[in-house]
């Protein structure tokens, strides 16, 4: 698998670090598919002016065919990555099979169109709105009167009831991994008739349309015995298009059949198959017929390109004949070596090369006969919900300093990164300017610009300034004179902190007398004790915590000497920090003065009660020297970069990076980007160290665990930001035991101001509000240069070329009533009743 996904969001504390699922909108397939201060407000409104809000960069690709097209019957077999471990999609194991099964059999009141939007499921809702907003928020369901459950019993309140009392985290009896937005609710009562739910929160939640889909009977959710075990095999009572018929594990099959309670449209298929065959095995399935629709990686799309290819020019089964395969391999030459050795006199190498001709040609039989198999299929190729990014662990080591992560952010060509993988599959090759919306999503806006693009030269400026220099490597410690001019108020012209703000800025004084704040979020590890990771002075001190003790029993990577665990001790500014906010603050007061810069005056941003202003100036800082870029992605004026590109070094040791990345089949794609990005990094004077590990042992053993500098791994795209993306960039927070509660943020750098944004978003239902309030927060997380998004990620599905309405679906939910298999052309036709 190709990328490294997590299940984002509503999980409990106890099983929030470990859940291992890929996307929303695509269900969340298992694959190895993840924030700051920023001190000046303006920004976070901030954008770099090519904003694609609406804009639809991929249309899906589903081989989209009106009902009367499709014809009535037949079973549709389709690849899952394994059988499900759970039926209940509200346990810790639920898995992208949970989903996309459920998903059929299940109400959903609310689905996904192509852009990402919530959209009323008339097949269950009549309607559904905000009825009441003070005292408290009220909403109104009006249910389709003809909903029931496959037991002939009406969906109903007592549904809602039973559901919202399992998942509100009220009863620890009852095994959750979702809870957002459960627990805000008060009650839940019969509205007028049976027919009507009203449910009172306790406290507003923007993202109620995300509630009660899936929802479950009453008598799966009604008992924390049902719920924990009674879901996980089979479903006694569903209300889909489909019921659920059978399973069976050693065949790895699991049957769903026509509902015939179902009330909506009938759907097409008798019969729809789900069957566990792994990525690699996908092609051998494809080619022998024995799959319909199958999500596949770049190398099998390829084959399937090349074999449509050979068809057209003639070449069949041929294997020696096709100019690819195993059989491209034997030269004439090498051919001859082959013969001789096998007809030689040595019989030991005889029979081990005789064995050898003989599983070559079959390889290249074998290959042959799956072209020929392959070459009736189809490619429908979308961009899926999800991006892939370059993870930063910022718990501790070089990365712990903002200034080291923005110089590798600004090293990186995004744009080529994305072209690498995007490009030859003719899929337009954007690089996502928002952690929180992917382009065509309504709260999408390209805030990157509260970063900046690639340049070399102001990278290399940051890492001069943080005390990474050419010689570095070979000085001794506590001789290095980079980065430590500010380190205190003796040394004339030294800016030095008089009084912290209110807001955790400082207020220091320059060189000229004149007050200015001084942004905490910049920080160095000198005069901390070993394992401390990054801090911030207006925040909370964290207790003990190192790199891998969430439960990893510490750090234990070569070189790297900080024990498992140690005392937090709060980390002073860096030496460059004050001057550094000065030197920016000179360059925004001429902006300020002309009246220019972003959103045209002084902004106020309120955050949870704390004020801070900004001006134009602030939204700009040093952008009259530098385009695209924001407040602290820039070295201080006079800052001297580095001659020449090098390896860089402080205090004696070098700046070097552990960059981690999965070894196994499907994910090529990755290793030719991280390569890629070693490239970059090397141009600046950043050393990587690659370690390519198992595909099995990627998220837990090294993600999760914080085992690691750099890494590749996908986020998935969500309707409901302020909910799922929470626990994603949420700021870390030490539990009784000393270790540090991460969520999914396991890049580690997290702030206050972020999560009062996402609190704020996801309270907030004016929606125009709610969006400006995510895109702020957006703008923070790109400032803090933990997450870098790097490209869309490719939606690659092969089917047989007479399936309809399945596909690369993108952001949309499937409608499984509509898949079928397209009617022949010389099929006879039905009267009309």
């Amino acid at each position: 698998m190709p990328d490294v996904g997590v299940q984002r969001g509503r999980a409990s504390r106890a099983t929030r670090t470990v859940a291992a699922i890929r996307t929303v909108a695509s269900l969340r397939s298992v694959a190895l598919l993840t924030s700051g201060v920023l001190a000046l407000p303006a920004l976070a409104g901030c954008s770099s002016g090519d904003d694609t809000a609406g804009e639809l960069v991929a249309p899906q690709d589903i081989g989209a065919a009106a009902r009367p097209q499709v014809a009535d019957g037949g079973t549709l077999r389709w690849a899952v990555d394994a059988m499900p471990q759970t039926l209940n999609a509200f346990q810790a194991d639920a898995d992208a099979a949970t989903a996309r099964i459920t998903g059929a059999l299940l109400p959903s009141l609310f689905t996904l169109d192509e852009r990402g939007r919530p959209q009323r499921n008339p097949d269950y809702l009549e309607n559904a709105e905000v009825v009441q907003r003070e005292p408290k928020q009220v909403v109104l369901y009006k249910l389709n009167q003809k909903a029931v459950w496959s037991d002939g019993r009406e969906v109903g309140a007592p549904d809602f009831v039973a559901q919202w009392r399992a998942l509100s985290g009220r009863d620890t009896a009852f095994w959750t991994a979702r809870n957002a937005g459960y627990e805000r609710i008060e009650k839940i009562e019969k509205g007028a008739n049976d027919l009507e739910v009203k449910v009172t929160f306790a406290k507003p939640y923007a993202d109620w349309r995300a509630l009660f889909s899936p929802l479950y009977p009453k008598d799966v959710t009604g008992t924390a015995n049902a719920f924990n075990d009674g879901a996980r095999t089979t479903l006694k009572a569903t209300a889909g298009p489909f019921l659920l018929k059978a399973s069976d594990r050693d065949k790895g099959t699991l049957t769903l059949a026509r509902n015939p309670r179902w009330w909506g449209r009938p759907s097409k298929l008798d019969e729809l198959v789900f069957r566990a065959v792994p990525r690699d095995k996908r092609v051998a399935a494809l080619a022998d017929g024995t799959l319909d629709v199958a999500e596949i990686d770049r190398s099998a799309a390829d084959r399937i390109t090349l074999a449509e290819r050979d068809k057209g020019a003639g070449r069949g089964a041929d294997g020696p004949g096709l100019a690819h395969g195993p059989g491209t391999v034997l030269t004439p030459a090498s051919a001859l070596r082959s013969w001789a050795v096998a007809h030689g006199s040595d019989e030991e190498r005889a029979e081990a090369e005789v064995r050898a001709r003989r599983q070559t040609r079959e390889a290249v039989a074998r290959y042959a006969r799956e072209q020929t198999g392959l070459a009736g299929l189809t490619i429908r190729k979308s961009l899926e919900p999800a991006y892939t990014q370059l993870a930063l662990n910022g718990s501790s080591g070089p990365l712990a300093d903002e200034r080291v992560r923005r110089a590798v952010a600004r090293a990186l060509d995004r744009q080529e990164l994305a072209e690498i993988v995007l490009k030859p599959l003719g899929l337009p090759a954007r690089p996502p300017g928002s952690h929180l919306a992917l382009a065509g999503q309504p709260a999408y806006a390209d805030n990157s610009g509260a970063l900046g693009g690639q340049d070399t030269h102001e990278a290399q400026a940051l890492l001069a300034d943080a005390g990474w220099t050419p010689g570095g490597a070979r000085q001794k410690p506590g001789t290095s004179k980079a980065g430590s001019k500010a380190s205190g108020a003796s040394a004339e012209g030294d800016a030095k902190r008089e009084s912290a703000g209110d807001d955790g800025t400082y207020i220091v004084g320059d060189d000229k007398g004149r007050r200015v704040r001084s942004s905490p979020n910049l920080y160095s590890l000198e005069g901390a004790k070993v394992g401390e990771g990054p801090y911030y002075a207006d925040e909370e001190k964290p207790a003990a915590s190192s790199r891998g003790r969430e439960g990893s029993g510490g750090d234990d990577r070569p070189g790297d000497n900080r024990p498992g665990g140690s005392d937090t001790h709060v980390l002073a500014p860096a030496r460059s920090a004050a001057l550094q906010e000065i030197a920016l603050m000179r360059q925004a007061d001429a902006l300020d003065d002309t009246g220019s810069g972003h959103r045209g005056a002084a902004a106020q941003d309120e955050a949870g009660g704390k004020k801070e202003r900004g001006t134009a100036g602030d939204a700009h800082r040093n952008q009259a020297r530098h385009k695209g870029g924001a407040p602290g992605a820039y070295a201080p004026r006079g800052t001297a970069a580095p001659a020449a590109a090098g390896p860089l070094g402080k205090d004696g040791k070098p700046l070097t990076l552990r960059f981690v990345l999965p070894s196994g089949p499907g994910s090529e794609a990755l290793r030719t980007v991280g390569d890629r990005v070693a490239q970059m990094l090397r141009a600046v004077g950043i050393s990587t160290e690659v370690s390519k590990v198992a595909d099995d042992g990627y998220f837990k053993d090294h993600i999760a665990s914080g085992n690691f500098d750099l890494a590749l791994y996908s986020w998935p795209g969500t309707a409901y930001p302020a909910t799922d993306d929470r626990p994603v960039f949420a700021k870390p927070e030490p539990a009784s035991d000393g270790s540090l509660v991460v969520e999914q943020n396991y890049t580690r750098v997290g702030t206050d101001h972020i999560d009062q944004l996402f609190d704020q978003a996801a309270g907030e239902l004016d929606e125009d509000e709610a969006r400006e309030l995510v895109r702020k927060a957006d703008a923070r997380i790109w400032a803090a240069a933990a997450s870098i998004p790097l490209y869309q990620r490719p939606q690659l599905v092969a089917v047989k070329p007479n399936v309809a309405n399945a596909g690369a679906f993108g952001f949309a939910t499937p409608l499984f009533q509509d898949i079928g298999f397209k009617k022949s052309e010389n099929a006879p036709k039905r009267p009309v009743k």
